[in-house]
């Protein structure tokens, strides 16, 4: 089993491109993993949240890792969203993403009926991750949507003798003192990957090997700057860096989140077409609001174009 990330590695969250009558548009994934690649960003997250993978049918997961597959440049990492409610389609989706070439998985919880332990939160996940042994895998935990809210920590006690295969995991919660705990496991043995890009900076600070998020799909220059100036110790330009992400991001979620994200992309000339209900496609008279107020912070001066 052989997996690497460089330090601090920048990892997408993808949006599932889509054609206007909701249908997947794959023409579109070789542009856009070229795309983040020539950005500098390091590996793709495929089908998780920002891709809407909680909302693709069973054969529309296994299209997008084919495809991500088939269209992942040189030295970039894949790693496919697997898990969700109906675990033998976990497992499935797990067969499928090796076979498709996917470099890892990621195994999120069920959400509707609850998970009471968290010996059996890691007894479901390693049933998944035992039907590819020859693959890393990595825990997703990301509480406000699943609501499955354990110590990270208690995981990684309980999944070291039961998930041989356990790299990691994508930590999309603001619990820093859990995380920090998480990154000083057994002299650092798992890859802790930060999952909010508008706190990057204290997790950087907290022992982060890498971060995985949404808005590294059009705003990477000004992470990039982030990272070297944390890099050189300069902290107060690092904060600088910081700000700018977190003013765009204030106004994604003033503008709904995911759908605002989309209508970036639109903006910045790599159309992903529209989400997939339950979210809602923006208005018009909100998109021109949003580029207004994204102008005025002067976000596409930063911006990956």
């Amino acid at each position: 089993m052989d997996h690497h990330l460089p330090k601090h590695a920048i990892i997408s969250a993808p949006f599932t491109p889509m054609n206007a009558d909701g249908s997947i548009n794959l023409e579109v994934i070789p542009g856009m993993a070229a795309f983040l690649a020539s950005n500098g960003v390091k590996g793709a997250f495929i089908c998780g949240s920002t891709g809407e993978g909680p909302s693709l049918t069973l054969e529309e997961r296994k299209n997008m890792f084919l495809a991500w597959g088939e269209s992942c440049p040189a030295g970039f990492t894949t790693i496919a969203m697997v898990g969700g409610n109906c675990q033998p389609d976990a497992i499935e989706l797990s067969r499928y993403a090796r076979d498709a070439g996917m470099h890892a998985i990621a195994i999120i919880p069920p959400s509707y009926f609850p998970v009471h332990s968290v010996e059996y939160l890691v007894q479901y996940c390693a049933e998944i991750a035992a039907v590819v042994p020859e693959m890393p895998v990595y825990y997703y935990h990301i509480p406000v949507l699943t609501g499955v809210n354990f110590s990270m920590y208690a995981f990684l006690e309980i999944a070291e003798t039961k998930i041989p295969n356990l790299v990691g995991i994508k930590y999309s919660h603001s619990n820093l003192m859990d995380f920090h705990r998480c990154t000083q496991f057994r002299d650092r043995k798992y890859t802790m990957l930060w999952g909010r890009d508008e706190e990057l900076l204290a997790a950087l600070s907290m022992g982060a090997d890498g971060a995985v998020g949404s808005t590294y799909n059009y705003h990477m220059p000004v992470y990039q700057r982030l990272l070297e100036a944390f890099g050189k110790g300069d902290i107060y330009q690092a904060r600088f860096y910081q700000n700018k992400s977190v003013e765009a991001i204030a106004l994604l979620h003033q503008y709904g989140g995911l759908s605002a994200g989309k209508a970036i992309m639109q903006m910045i000339g790599k159309d992903c077409g529209p989400p997939r209900t339950p979210i809602r496609t923006l208005t018009e008279a909100e998109t021109n609001a949003l580029y207004e107020a994204l102008v005025a912070i002067g976000f596409f001066e930063d911006c990956s174009v």
